[in-house]
């Protein structure tokens, strides 16, 4: 995967405790820190987005749609 570098501004709180982590050998440097913490964030919000559309949904209704047609084809299917 290519990478790209970038320049971001950060609290000097939030940098302290990453060069602490770096520190103790947590993550081998700034960079791979950073990098695993958006990615992680990013697949939070996605897969919040994606419960958020899910919840959306009408159970009863996406039931109803699932059950259609089946009661017709269940005399169709090959007994087993």
């Amino acid at each position: 995967m290519t990478t790209a570098k970038i320049a971001i501004t950060i609290e000097e709180d939030l940098l302290s405790r990453l060069d602490l982590l770096v520190k103790t050998h947590f993550f081998p440097n700034r960079s791979k820190a950073i990098q695993e913490a958006v990615s992680e964030k990013l697949h939070k919000i996605e897969s919040n987005r994606f419960e958020t559309e899910c919840a959306k949904l009408n159970p009863a209704f996406e039931q109803a749609m699932a059950d259609e047609g089946l009661s017709t084809e269940i005399e169709e299917w090959p007994k087993y």
